[in-house]
């Protein structure tokens, strides 16, 4: 056994700020550090952000001997002093998601908080990882695309983003072969069933819709294990949702993050947040037109709206964002604002409601908020439906 090197990129925070707190992300294995570019640009607004590259992977050296993942764990802590030390919050996928559980209990002292993405404390059998690694020293890590793209990516995600899904599966391919077959064996070695109820890390655990080998059930059961530990489903993606949905990914971080340190949270830090939460869940178009109509009488109402409706309330960890959608529309429902209700039930929608579970919901709340409010919303919902089907979304 040998503690990998890992190589790093460190992205500065925007506010330039050389010491500002640090985010760590650790990548699924087969994937490199290009893993979370859609995902930093929102970290770094206020972060600085640490990426590494696992053994044989992008900017990593190849490994030539075993390790296991609390060696990795050990390897994130060197690069972290190399940037500088202290202490950080982390989000890993998949194997970077194990890494994190391990940096969690290793080094308590250092995790401000902690993302556990489409992981586990264990992660599939002993047996598949072994056999996994015995067919990439056979054939190569080429001979795992087909099956990874199978388990990376939620149906019809490669028909929508070709190039997104390609330029993954190419960096995959490039990937030393017995480096990634010497992860494998480190996964079949790793469980941490029994160890995690003693994270103490502001712990949220993130399950994809679609994810086979770490479905949603296995991140609600690992939130369970770890004292005050949250899980979140996010709806329409699969293993890889830095990839297929980076926008709801980066909400989720930042929430997390902000949970973590409420009392250096700045009002800069509550508007970052809620610019990214308020674009994720009413998407970049809405919010585009409404920042291009801000006039100077209305720039302080829309900075308000953003840091406080957004930042402080919607990015809370108290609710997921899909909760958050059923009380708002029961809310506008019963105060009769329904200038709101079309764009928050598109917004529903994008947070994983079903059309039938808005109209229940508008049901339910006809029973105390009034039948008359509950007819014009139903009749909103409906057009909105309506133009959605017309605009083939």
């Amino acid at each position: 056994m040998t503690q990998p090197i890992l190589r790093c990129l460190v992205e500065p925070a925007a506010t330039g700020e050389a010491n500002g707190p640090l985010i760590v992300l650790g990548p699924s294995l087969g994937t490199t550090t290009a893993l979370w570019d859609g995902v930093v640009g929102a970290l770094a607004a206020q972060h600085r952000v640490l990426r590494f590259d696992l053994p044989g992977h992008g900017i990593s050296p190849a490994a030539g001997e075993r390790f296991t993942v609390t060696e990795l764990a050990a390897s994130v802590i060197a690069a972290v002093e190399a940037a500088g030390g202290g202490s950080f919050h982390y989000a890993g996928i998949s194997l970077g998601g194990a890494i994190g559980l391990e940096l969690a209990l290793r080094y308590p002292e250092r995790v401000l908080s902690l993302a556990v993405v489409c992981s586990a404390a264990r992660i599939g059998t002993s047996d598949k990882w072994l056999e996994r690694a015995a067919q990439v020293r056979a054939s190569g890590t080429p001979a795992q695309v087909q099956g990874s793209s199978e388990r990376w990516f939620a149906p019809g995600f490669l028909d929508r983003n070709p190039s997104a899904g390609s330029t993954a599966l190419e960096t995959l391919m490039e990937v030393d072969d017995e480096s990634y077959a010497l992860a494998c064996q480190a996964l079949a070695g790793f469980d941490l069933t029994d160890a995690v109820g003693r994270i103490r890390s502001r712990t949220l655990c993130v399950a994809g819709e679609y994810d086979v080998p770490t479905p949603p059930t296995l991140l609600a059961d690992l939130a369970a294990a770890i004292p005050g530990a949250r899980q979140v489903t996010i709806p329409g993606v699969a293993h890889l949702p830095a990839y297929e949905r980076p926008d709801v990914l980066s909400a989720l971080l930042l929430e997390n993050i902000g949970a973590a340190a409420p009392e250096s949270r700045t009002a800069a830090d509550a508007y970052a947040a809620g610019m990214v939460v308020r674009r994720a869940v009413l998407g970049d178009a809405h919010v585009d037109a409404a920042t291009a109509a801000i006039t100077p009488e209305t720039a302080a109402f829309q900075d308000f709206i953003t840091r406080y409706a957004w930042g402080e309330i919607w990015a809370r960890q108290g609710l997921d964002l899909r909760t958050r959608s059923f009380l708002t529309i029961a809310a506008l429902v019963t105060g009769g604002h329904e200038h709101e209700l079309a764009m928050h039930v598109r917004a529903a929608l994008t947070n994983g409601l079903t059309r039938m579970e808005i109209s229940e919901a508008i049901m339910h709340t006809a029973i105390y908020a009034g039948l008359p409010a509950a007819n014009s919303a139903l009749g909103i919902a409906r057009d909105t439906f309506a133009k959605l089907d017309a605009a083939g979304s």
